[in-house]
């Protein structure tokens, strides 16, 4: 067995496990390795009541004076049991577990563990572990791992797997030069690995998680330079200048660009016409303008003979974009061939797609993922862009760019990076910043709020819907359990429609819905016909229905800074006053600090930066970002100061020995490449 053997070699795992694996993007033994915990539960000794603390997982010892209630509630069964303690009451509550009837026995003394919240005055714990006193004292102390699971996946199930690996391949060889590892004072590899699945004590997870989080950031970094010297050798083989085209679309703009959009216009056109293929970024946030300039830059590429290609990271945000395109050109009066491709056209319609996009009828091409797929040829594609970049990892932007011989590379994202971070991050790009907003938008108001505020948020919501706008309400994921995900909003909707005036429309959303399903409930949203609409992040990117003026999350505490402000930008698109209502169930000091940050700005730019000063390496088990850049186990934001470290040690590295030719570098050479290899090869699944 090695790191490249399926998950299948080892023992216990047959192909339905496998396929459980593969679910959360595990299929071979290297991957189960590199599939960290998320967190860890660290089991602490029982608190008394007077002690808890809201939005932590805390036990109690409790005495079971009666048997527990059980009662159905909608597709749910729900089974209560309250505890008391010198006056003071706890009340738990299990989901769909009736069995927990004759599992507790009145007069028996437990050990309750689950996370506190507090609602109306009362101390809750849902969904909580049950230990007899015996049991829960052999965990005392010990830190257990918890894995991200898909439905069918058992933490115990992944534990074991990592377990038996460890156990059966031989030591990995070091792969970091010797002087690096002194110099950062790295732990040892093989030890980090095993101390990051079954740390022996927290101080031994500190240093290993250092050094994955080093050698994560080392490789990206690495990979992007010598990407970076590539393209910096590539002549412009497809020179791009402007005519007449874009400006027919500027004068046609209700608007004038800001000067932000025009100095990034400028340094677009400068690089199209250049001598060497574009590679950039635009960063600028949510609302700034990003995709007008986007538009000017094909509207360019087509009049150069040209085909451009816009890449978005969900079916929504391209048929929006699709949308929003035609309805550009047509108000120009451009009669130019654009083209949609996702993933849920029918086989025929992708068929006319394809043949449109190969003839060189399609000038512009708008699609998913489904325009890396390998049925899709271009005539005589010249430009790339790509929306939210990080939803999308280096090699896929590489594989779109290979569709082209050398096309030019635009990349736009949303998602505000201090600028420090941004230049290490995107080390392949070139970055241009729209650092100004349109003056015709009204500033969001906003406010953090505790949960005995939701009637007043409800009534507002009643106001806002009344005066004929439309509202999101954002549940977060429940991670603690994937199932329960689809229930939480379902659930949600359904107290919702019971605390709202009957006739508001009220519809859901989530990730487990089908793509017809989610854009057909997009589409319902965006032509007014629902009024609110409960959903998880899905609709975090780039969806765009002007008249929604009021976003309203509930627990707030849950979600990354940089989340929260991408999920405020879905209001305060249109004429009308918009509003931003953070529900925050924890009263703790530092989440209340946090929120308090995008209470009083608007500036994605700044709110990075601040998140960035609260956000200590010390803060191991805070609240990630939302998928940035996808990194396995490195946070940009927590730890900024290792990617700075390993920025600098790949810069030093490199002058020393560009091509890492000398022989104390060749392990490393070799691991960059199998990393560069993975990457490749998780594109083609």
């Amino acid at each position: 067995m090695n790191t490249a053997s399926p998950m299948t070699a080892l023992k216990g795992v047959g192909d339905k496990t496998a396929a459980l694996f593969h679910r959360v993007g595990v299929d071979t033994v290297g991957e189960l390795l590199s599939y960290y915990p998320r967190t860890y539960d660290t089991y602490e000794k029982p608190v008394t009541f007077a002690n808890l603390e809201t939005d932590r997982v805390q036990a109690v010892t409790g005495f079971a004076r009666r048997m527990p209630d059980s009662k159905k509630a909608g597709r749910l069964t729900v089974t209560t049991l309250t505890l008391e303690e010198f006056g003071m009451y706890l009340h738990l509550t299990w989901f769909n577990m009736p069995f927990l009837r004759n599992t507790i026995q009145p007069g028996g003394t437990y050990i309750f563990r689950g996370r506190i919240q507090k609602k109306k005055g009362r101390l809750l714990m849902e969904q909580p572990e049950i230990y007899s006193p015996a049991d829960y004292e052999r965990l005392l102390d010990t830190m257990q791992p918890i894995y991200g699971l898909t439905a069918g996946l058992s933490g115990k199930t992944v534990a074991k797997a990592v377990r038996q690996a460890l156990e059966e391949l031989s030591m990995e060889p070091e792969f970091l030069p010797e002087e690096i590892r002194r110099e950062q004072e790295l732990a040892e590899y093989n030890f980090a690995l095993r101390s990051i699945h079954f740390p022996v004590k927290k101080e031994d997870l500190l240093p290993a998680r250092r050094r994955l989080v080093f050698d994560e950031f080392f490789l990206f970094i690495l990979a992007l330079r010598q990407m970076r010297e590539q393209t910096e050798q590539m002549e412009n083989e497809c020179p791009i200048r402007e005519g007449a085209w874009a400006g027919r679309l500027l004068s046609s703009l209700p608007y004038a660009l800001t000067g932000a959009q025009e100095r990034v216009w400028q340094e677009i056109k400068a690089d199209l016409a250049g001598g060497r293929v574009m590679n950039r970024l635009v960063q600028g946030d949510v609302g700034s303008g990003k995709t007008v300039v986007a538009l000017l830059a094909l509207l360019a590429a087509a009049e150069s003979g040209y085909q451009g290609a816009l890449m978005a990271p969900t079916e929504v945000l391209a048929r929006q974009h699709a949308q929003s395109v035609e309805e550009l050109l047509e108000g120009c009066g451009l009669e130019l061939s654009t083209v949609l491709l996702t993933g849920s056209m029918t086989a025929k319609e992708k068929r006319e797609a394809y043949e449109r996009i190969r003839d060189g009828e399609a000038a512009i091409i708008i699609g998913t993922h489904a325009l890396i797929q390998e049925k899709v040829e271009f005539h005589r594609l010249g430009l790339v862009v790509t929306d939210e970049q990080h939803r999308f990892g280096v090699r896929q932007r590489e594989r779109l760019a290979d569709k082209g011989l050398h096309p030019h590379v635009l990349v736009m994202s949303a998602t505000p990076i201090p600028r420090t971070l941004a230049i290490i991050l995107y080390g392949d790009l070139d970055i241009s910043v729209i650092d100004e907003m349109p003056a015709n938008r009204l500033p969001i108001k906003n406010c953090v709020v505790d949960e005995s505020w939701r009637p007043n948020a409800y009534r507002f919501l009643e106001r806002e819907i009344g005066a004929g706008h439309q509202a999101y309400i954002i549940c977060p994921m429940v991670e603690e359990n994937p199932e329960l995900e689809l229930e939480n909003v379902v659930d949600y909707t359904e107290k919702l429609r019971k605390s709202l005036d009957p006739s508001i429309r009220i519809a859901y959303l989530h990730g487990k819905m089908k793509p017809a399903e989610k854009n057909e409930i997009m589409e319902r949203f965006a032509a007014g016909e629902i009024q609110a609409l409960v959903s998880t992040t899905v609709v975090e990117v780039g969806v765009n229905v002007p008249n929604a003026t009021v976003m309203m999350v509930e627990n707030a505490e849950r979600f990354g800074l940089a989340q929260l402000h991408q999920l405020r930008g879905r209001v305060g698109r249109g004429k009308a006053q918009s509003y931003c209502i953070f529900l925050s169930g924890s009263d703790n000091k530092e989440t209340k600090k946090r929120l308090e940050i995008l209470n009083h700005s608007n500036d994605g730019f700044y709110i990075a930066s601040e998140d960035l000063k609260l956000r200590g390496p010390g803060d191991l088990f805070g609240v990630r970002q939302s998928g940035l850049l996808e990194f396995k186990i490195g946070d940009v934001f927590t730890d900024a100061k290792i990617l700075k470290e390993a920025s600098e040690e790949a810069a030093r590295l490199l002058k020393e020995d560009p091509e890492l030719a000398l022989p104390e570098h060749q392990a490393l050479k070799k691991r960059l490449l199998a990393y560069r290899e993975e990457g490749i090869r998780r594109m083609s699944l």
